[in-house]
């Protein structure tokens, strides 16, 4: 399938869970579908920790688009392992492509490290905040306004909304930007408020990066990762086979006895895999 993609624009939808994100989704979607266009929705959803499966509240929310046969909606369950999602989620949105949805959006849940790698699977990245002091320094702590094209507040008709815009500004004008700054949109996703504006800022940060060959720059930068990620996985995968077997057991009795020292046997285990 890889040589039918190249053509689906996408859009990371990340931030603190509650945010609205899920709803922003569903409004973005109603916005693609009036402009005619067709849409499909990759939702990362946590997984219960006791049976692994995926909450699925981002369907949920969405659930008003489930007949519509311009929309794909799939969520893919977390199962605890974030880390593989780096390598599912540029497959998964290989797969959309291929069918021929223009529009990809991929909503992550939470802020850590793994999340913000997810998000930056994405040509624009849309960063969701809520009215709150501290949600805007987590945003920041999380690296997010690092990787962040267009800043959202969500739920703008709650106070704080200033204070958090404020907080906004005053953290992009410390950071060391060059091109393209991050717009702040506010809006209020049950309503609808404020999805105008937020179509707006993603269409014309498209238009910025086709116009300057970024979106080009961006791609390529993300395929070199991803086969970065995966011959770093295939080595993993050679690493755990090594590290099996009589020859082994023999070295970690060594270890284990002070024999040798950690890094000479795990230098001769390297050695015995280059052979």
């Amino acid at each position: 399938m890889y040589p039918l993609g190249g053509h689906a624009y996408t859009v990371g939808m990340t931030g603190a869970p509650g945010g609205g994100k899920s709803t922003l989704s569903d409004r973005l979607i109603e916005r693609a579908r009036a402009a005619g266009g067709e849409i499909a929705v990759l939702a990362v959803d946590p997984s219960s920790p006791f049976t692994g499966g995926a909450i699925l509240g981002d369907r949920v929310r969405m659930q008003g688009h489930a007949t519509d046969p311009g929309v794909f909606i799939r969520s893919m369950a977390s199962r605890g392992h974030l880390g593989g999602l780096a390598l599912a989620v540029p497959e998964a949105i290989r797969v959309l492509d291929a069918a021929g949805f223009p529009w990809v959006v991929l909503e992550t849940v939470g802020v850590g490290q793994v999340e913000v790698e997810v998000a930056g699977a994405a040509d624009t990245t849309v960063v969701v905040v809520n009215p709150g002091w501290g949600d805007a320094v987590q945003a920041n702590k999380a690296g997010l306004l690092e990787v962040a094209d267009v800043l959202v507040i969500n739920k703008a008709d709650r106070p704080g909304v200033e204070e958090t815009e404020r907080d906004l500004v005053a953290m992009l004008d410390m950071s060391n930007l060059s091109g393209w700054r991050p717009p702040i949109v506010r809006t209020i996703a049950s309503t609808g408020e404020g999805t105008d504006d937020l179509w707006d800022a993603i269409s014309g940060h498209r238009a910025y990066l086709e116009g300057n060959g970024m979106l080009r720059e961006r791609r390529s930068r993300r395929v070199a990762e991803e086969v970065e990620r995966i011959v770093a996985r295939r080595l993993e995968h050679r690493a755990r086979q090594l590290c099996s077997g009589a020859a082994y057991e023999r070295l970690h009795r060594d270890v284990l006895e002070r024999r040798l020292d950690p890094y000479t046997a795990a230098g001769e285990i390297a050695a015995a895999g280059e052979s």
